[in-house]
């Protein structure tokens, strides 16, 4: 399963957890705290070579920030710093002491929670809503006065994903179905394979991913092999049109990788987080606090990576806090407006 970062970090600050030390303890001094990090990473972490970061150079700039007597307070703004050049929000810095901790670019990810309201949603553009209730984010209903079905999944998590096949089976006779895909905070990998295969329309290789193994920045496992694969009775390959947003991250991106390889799936709304790794168990600092990040790359079959850069729409539209509050929401309305004019759905 996906270490979701979004499934688990609030309930993470607020429980103590059991510190396992191999080796001796490093001192606990600011000093200390800021190698202990930089070297972790340094020998572990995924994805320098994919995003493009110097760790090296970096280390320059901001050890010369921290001494024998750097403030607790001035230390963690210097460590925040150092991860955020990252731009990945799997990676996390941890004080559960304080009940705070600090996501590495995360701005753009929590700024689009203003650009949506599922809500909204349900009252001003559906006939009829569904939750199912064993499942953690997955709902249905109709848009309204309209032929298209409508599928919210806002996260790769609950007891059984073939629910999925019965939503299908429900809405199988609409023309086309939107898939909202946006605010999507991830989970398991396999959950999202499972959601996709009911559009699939091909068997074929979607993704390779590898994790690191080694202490050089290019040290990895042989990688692991992933391919679309039909689920289910039936499929649906009448029109898909999936909603997405900044914070569709993860495991929803996974997902979005295996649906955007059938004929039939066009991508609308903002671009995705562009994070997809999984995620490392966390690691402790001399000084308590905690940490994680991102172990493994996914590749394309061209070998290229989504990480940092995201799934970018086939049309992008993105809601503004100003359309929230008059209860206009410009991305399903686009979609809606997009059936019309391309396929003549109404």
């Amino acid at each position: 399963m996906k270490n979701s970062i979004f499934l688990v970090v609030l309930a993470l600050i607020f429980t103590s957890c059991k510190k396992l030390v191999l080796g001796d303890e490093p001192q606990n001094n600011p000093n200390a705290v800021f190698e202990t990090l930089w070297t972790d990473f340094d020998e572990h972490y995924s994805l320098f070579e994919v995003r493009g970061t110097n760790w090296n150079s970096l280390k320059k700039v901001y050890q010369s920030q921290v001494n024998i007597t750097t403030s607790k307070t001035l230390l963690w703004s210097v460590l925040s710093n150092l991860i955020e050049n990252l731009d990945d929000s799997h990676t996390v810095l941890y004080d559960e002491n304080d009940s705070k901790f600090y996501i590495s670019g995360y701005k753009y990810n929590e700024q689009s929670k203003l650009e949506f309201d599922k809500s909204l949603v349900i009252s001003n553009y559906l006939d009829y809503h569904k939750e199912i209730a064993t499942e953690k984010k997955l709902s249905y209903g109709k848009v309204k006065n309209k032929d298209i079905g409508y599928i919210y999944l806002g996260a790769e998590a609950g007891e059984n994903p073939n629910k999925i096949d019965e939503i299908i089976d429900t809405l199988k006779n609409h023309k086309a179905i939107i898939l909202d895909m946006r605010q999507n905070i991830g989970g398991d990998d396999k959950y999202g394979k499972r959601i996709a295969g009911v559009f699939a329309d091909n068997e074929k290789l979607v993704f390779t991913s590898q994790t690191r193994n080694g202490k050089g920045h290019n040290d990895f496992d042989s990688p692991t092999k992933y391919y679309s694969k039909k689920q289910g009775d039936e499929q649906f390959l009448k029109p898909v049109i999936v909603l997405t947003d900044r914070r569709t991250i993860s495991a929803g991106e996974v997902t979005l990788l295996y649906l955007k390889t059938y004929n039939q799936v066009i991508q609308i709304g903002d671009t995705t987080a562009g994070d997809f790794s999984d995620v490392s168990n966390r690691k402790f600092l001399p000084n308590g606090w905690s940490y994680q990040y991102s172990i493994k790359k996914y590749l394309l079959p061209n070998g290229k990576s989504l990480d940092g850069i995201g799934h970018i729409p086939d049309v992008y539209v993105k809601n503004t806090q100003a359309d929230m509050v008059a209860k206009n929401d410009k991305v399903i309305e686009k979609a809606i407006d997009y059936l019309w004019k391309t396929y003549g759905i109404k």
